[in-house]
């Protein structure tokens, strides 16, 4: 993994998001493919719904916009 990727801030990318862009931003920072982001988001919704709702709402109001 690439030290630069992870230097900077965590932005959401709302034009290039199937939602949000919270997972695309997620996934940029972490210098990975968006997919996997997706697949995780959609599997921590199968798995524990009430947390990962709440916590996709929290990301789309605390992250910055890009």
């Amino acid at each position: 993994m690439n030290k630069s990727s992870l230097s900077g801030r965590i932005h959401r990318y709302p034009n290039a998001g199937v939602v949000a862009g919270v997972c695309f931003g997620v996934a940029r920072y972490l210098g990975i493919d968006p997919i996997w982001t997706r697949l995780a988001a959609v599997f921590a919704v199968a798995t524990l719904p009430m947390v990962a709702v709440a916590a996709y709402i929290a990301a789309v109001f605390l992250l910055p916009r890009r």
